[in-house]
């Protein structure tokens, strides 16, 4: 849930409050404090979420940016972004490790930050390459938001800001780590940046049969964790690409749906247990534990795979649903 670190309208107050959450930096006032100020963290985790307005004219320069890329996205008002010294057309604006970022605010002017960590987009790359990059990528600063892929994946960021508010995320922690690797997956098909894509490295083999063992013990082992394709293949010792290929070539399905369908069985053992008087637990809560979030989608595919729908199963119902 959203907790406000500062209100007021002491920028100097407001600048101390930034500093400890974000990092160290300058500001310089232009005309003395302002009013309405501030910080709001919406969500602390690989991808953190802060809603940030000075209230004031102001230049804050925080320098070389440390192991995380900071993302601005504008809500109102005008302001310039500098990356490395380069004016940027736009405050739609990512910078990242080794990059020195500047901005110059009006009293106005508001912002959504994700403030990215370097070792979830490290992940994302090792995910693609099936190695590490030596270096941090580096995106291009100026972000396209006419594009309507661009338009779209701010949507989804939307959606993960609206997500962080609701609860969701503590209630199934599963979920807020789908959706910071989707968000991460995304900004490296959409935005150019300076390594090698994915798209790009052309067919991979496909794993071979004890790689795809690995990967299903696994997914067996941790179907409760927020695990992602990434994680799988580096427990089976492969690349994504070979990984997926492997994972078809053996198993006729993807490690994803393998995965999907490993967590729905999960959830239909514990729905008997429930319906045997073993817990107390609702069908809600059940399947959030295992990731499902969109209950009305979980239910259609639930009945696909046993027949019946979950409720009918929770209350020991017997026989296929009309």
């Amino acid at each position: 849930m959203a907790t406000v670190l500062f209100s007021g309208g002491d920028v100097r107050d407001l600048h101390d409050a930034v500093a400890a959450e974000f990092a160290p930096h300058k500001l310089r006032v232009h005309r003395g404090d302002g009013a309405g100020g501030r910080l709001v963290r919406h969500w602390r985790g690989e991808v953190s979420v802060y809603e940030l307005g000075w209230g004031a004219d102001v230049d804050v320069v925080p320098g070389e940016l440390p192991d995380l890329y900071s993302l601005q996205v504008p809500l109102t008002g005008t302001g310039l972004v500098t990356v490395d010294g380069h004016p940027l057309s736009t405050r739609l604006s990512i910078a990242g490790p080794g990059q020195h970022l500047a901005m110059s605010y009006g009293r106005g002017c508001v912002n959504h930050v994700l403030l990215i960590s370097r070792q979830v987009v490290d992940e994302a790359v090792t995910a693609r390459r099936g190695e590490p990059s030596d270096a941090a990528v580096r995106f291009d600063p100026s972000l396209d938001q006419d594009g309507d892929a661009m338009a779209a994946w701010l949507e989804l960021a939307r959606a993960y800001v609206r997500a962080t508010g609701s609860g969701l995320f503590t209630r199934s922690p599963l979920a807020g780590r789908h959706h910071e690797r989707l968000l991460v997956h995304g900004l490296l098909d959409l935005q150019p940046h300076d390594l090698v894509r994915a798209s790009a490295l052309g067919a991979a083999p496909a794993a071979a049969p004890a790689a795809v063992r690995r990967a299903v013990a696994f997914c067996a082992e941790h179907a409760h964790e927020p695990i992602m394709v990434a994680d799988i293949a580096r427990a089976a010792r492969v690349g994504v690409p070979s990984l997926r290929q492997g994972f078809r070539t053996h198993l006729d399905t993807t490690p994803m749906a393998y995965l999907r369908r490993l967590r729905l069985d999960r959830v239909h053992h514990d729905l008997l247990a429930a319906a045997r008087g073993g817990t107390e637990e609702t069908v809600t809560q059940i399947a959030l534990r295992w990731g499902f979030t969109h209950l009305g989608r979980f239910s259609q595919e639930y009945r696909r795979a046993y027949g019946r729908l979950p409720s009918q199963v929770r209350s020991g119902a017997s026989g296929a649903s009309g």
